[in-house]
């Protein structure tokens, strides 16, 4: 069955991890989630396709996590925190994984997070109905650029706290037998 298309769907290299993503790629998360136990990276290493035949994936799936395709992982419905224990048995940080996930070296990668990450031209919504807010292309109109001054409130005063009766302890019942 075609997955259903969605407003966020053409924002460029971004594949939203929504309901029908989580179905499609509940085996591969589950694969990644078996990365945990010492025993089963170990078993995964030995031979990696052997392994894989545990889990229901689709042949797509299976060459996606041969290949460490990871873009292709979170298309197919992989989870980006479930992948990553993929890259972690391969000994790899996650810092190398998004430099690899975005085409860049890790150092390349580190400098562009360092200097404030991506640009966000050209990685918005394809279509332009999500578009950025005109208040984030620019300066913002001159009637918004200084914020107003709030206005002071009124001190209330303060209300007694109304008394609360104390009630008389009751006698202890009888014990049911």
């Amino acid at each position: 069955m075609a997955r259903e298309q969605h407003d966020y769907d053409d924002i460029p290299g971004t594949f939203v991890f929504d309901a029908e993503r989580s179905r499609e790629g509940f085996g591969i998360n589950m694969f990644c989630m078996s990365l945990m136990k010492d025993e089963n990276r170990k078993a995964f290493q030995a031979n990696e396709a052997e392994y894989l035949k545990k889990f229901k994936l689709t042949p797509e799936q299976t060459e996606a996590v041969l290949k460490r395709d990871y873009n292709r992982m979170l298309e197919l419905g992989g989870n980006i925190y479930f992948t990553a224990k993929l890259g972690a048995t391969d000994g790899h940080s996650f810092q190398h994984l998004a430099a690899v996930m975005t085409g860049n070296s890790q150092d390349d990668y580190a400098k562009m997070m360092l200097g404030g990450g991506r640009n966000v031209e050209g990685n918005r919504s394809r279509s332009g109905k999500n578009a950025p807010s005109k208040f984030l292309s620019g300066a913002a109109p001159a009637k918004n650029r200084t914020a107003a001054k709030p206005k002071a409130k009124a001190k209330a005063k303060a209300k007694p706290k109304p008394k609360v009766k104390k009630s008389k302890p009751r006698a202890k019942s009888a014990k049911r037998k």
